[in-house]
């Protein structure tokens, strides 16, 4: 236990240490703005490239991995959404912003540090493998929902997701990284060490400008719909990716410790922006990625423990 509470200290003490930059006035919101941006621009980014570029590609792709996570995300996204409009009485703008928050999990800020932790540098394909599919997919649904409902119809609701997709760094990163796969490319020189400088210093800088965040954020109303959805977000979602994942097609050990590792993530700040753009269930959202945020630190550990880390 002690090995793995040592395992994430380090992540959350990152977490941490933004927020009490932020609490103690030593970095301000603009400051942490531009801090996010850049992590979103150029950031991750070289992240996501440097890790494709080094993976090693399996011979088979075990699609099961998709599945594992894909059916859990589902049925937690549609579980919070019915639970929040039946259960917690809320009106369906509410619903539809606690269905993303249980959807959308921490998948870069927390679940990449945490992974390469457990299993180094044979988790790279499968998180790279992840993220392309889930970009996209999550980008899309909460699109489909909270914008295409108001204003955007046929036309320019898909050409405004299609210039989302196609212009998102994250994205265009993994296109760079399986193109640079295919033809044999390995950055090397200098431009192979600007990468890894970028690449290496974004992990820390990205979990201070999450607990930057935190603070901005924080907790303020609807802890009943939030705390649901950090059950489903951090024990649900993991439970049934495990099962399928370990138990139905028996996926490699790092394949099947990434995805539980990504399903056990908390929400993710995405579904607060969504809730401030349109100005529904701002506290459902906000309250959630909190208290989802400091409950991982504990579900973090159970589930390395189920996987035998450590």
């Amino acid at each position: 236990m002690t090995d793995l509470f040592l395992l994430v200290l380090p992540v959350f003490g990152l977490v941490a240490l933004g927020y009490a930059a932020g609490l103690f006035g030593l970095i301000g919101e603009r400051a942490n703005e531009g801090l996010t941006s850049y992590l979103f621009v150029i950031g991750s980014p070289a992240l996501i490239f440097k890790l494709l570029t080094a993976a090693s590609f399996p011979d088979v792709f075990p699609w099961g991995y998709w599945i594992a996570y894909y059916a859990g995300m589902a049925a937690i996204w549609v579980a919070a959404t019915i639970l929040t409009a039946r259960l917690f009485r809320r009106p369906h703008g509410e619903a539809v912003i606690a269905g993303l928050a249980a959807g959308q999990a921490n998948t870069v800020l927390i679940g990449i540090p945490i992974i390469l932790k457990a299993y180094g540098e044979a988790a790279a394909f499968p998180i790279a493998m992840l993220m392309a599919v889930n970009l996209p997919i999550t980008m899309t649904a909460a699109t489909l929902m909270l914008e295409g409902t108001r204003a955007a119809r046929g036309g320019a609701l898909a050409a405004r997701l299609a210039k989302g997709l196609a212009t998102h760094p994250l994205l265009l990163a993994i296109v760079a990284g399986l193109a640079a796969q295919a033809v044999g490319f390995r950055p090397s020189g200098a431009f192979g060490s600007m990468l890894g400088m970028v690449a290496d210093a974004t992990i820390p800088l990205s979990l201070i400008a999450l607990g930057l965040s935190l603070k901005t954020y924080g907790v303020r109303a609807d802890v009943p719909v939030a705390l649901m959805v950090s059950a489903l977000r951090l024990l649900v979602h993991p439970l049934i990716a495990w099962v399928i994942a370990a138990h139905v097609f028996a996926l490699p050990p790092a394949w099947t410790g990434t995805v539980v590792l990504f399903a056990a993530m908390p929400a993710g700040i995405n579904a607060y922006l969504f809730a401030a753009r349109y100005g529904e269930g701002v506290g459902i959202a906000s309250t959630s990625v909190a208290l989802s945020t400091a409950l991982s630190v504990l579900s973090s550990i159970l589930w390395l423990r189920v996987l035998g880390v450590g």
